[in-house]
């Protein structure tokens, strides 16, 4: 028996709901991946990929960046232990290793969608920090396409970006701008203006700009 998170059966969670927060503070939250059907390692969320969360006092839709994410054991005592072992072996041999792993991940909020209902049905989004951060034990889902491309029509969020903490920032920049672009297929314009926002951003250091940009290989 798993015992990481009490979790609904996988059949009955919608298909982006991929983690549960189990720390939140003002600008970030930490996740816990929910465990697959399957004898698997739950999938970790790609590095500058979006994913949201819901506040639920507020009922504010919180926005975020995945800019760290990690596998352990889920006793912090022991490590684990190189098998020598494919993943079919994995599965027939040693099943229990799947239940005494954990995949965690930090994302960086990077903006919001206020409540519909407070806002006389307004689907603004806001590219600040919300009032609140999303709590304890709320579902966080990968975001869809369309969300990240209306989102993305405002670049304020990469000033966001640009000042995480204990991340590497410029790193995450570029790969964010990267997974933006592609989900809008390759919108040439898009990457333009955002090439030129970071030109304004950091335009007393050159370097840091070249490094990004040179990191933005489509």
């Amino acid at each position: 028996m798993r015992l990481p998170l009490p979790q609904f059966a996988a059949q009955n969670r919608p298909s982006n709901y991929i983690a549960e927060v189990i720390e939140t503070s003002t600008t970030e939250f930490l996740a816990q991946c929910l465990e697959p059907e399957n004898l698997s390692f739950p999938v970790m969320p790609p590095f500058g990929s979006w994913v949201k969360a819901v506040d639920d006092e507020s009922k504010n839709l919180i926005y975020a960046v995945v800019y760290h994410a990690t596998t352990s054991p889920i006793d912090s005592v022991h490590r684990a232990r190189a098998l020598g072992l494919s993943l079919d072996d994995l599965r027939e041999q040693q099943p229990q290793i799947f239940a005494m792993l954990k995949t965690e991940f930090r994302a960086a909020i990077v903006g919001y969608r206020p409540n519909p209902e407070k806002r006389n049905g307004s689907a603004a989004f806001y590219q600040h920090l919300p009032p609140r951060p999303p709590q304890i034990h709320q579902a966080v889902y990968g975001c869809d396409p369309d969300e990240v491309i209306a989102f993305s029509e405002q670049l304020d969020f990469l000033r966001t970006l640009l000042d995480v903490s204990g991340a590497p920032v410029d790193a995450l920049t570029a790969a964010t701008i990267r997974e933006v672009y592609q989900l809008r297929k390759a919108d040439r314009p898009w990457l333009v203006q955002a090439g030129r926002t970071l030109s304004l951003l950091l335009k007393d250091d050159y370097d840091r700009l070249r490094v990004i940009l040179s990191q933005i290989h489509l």
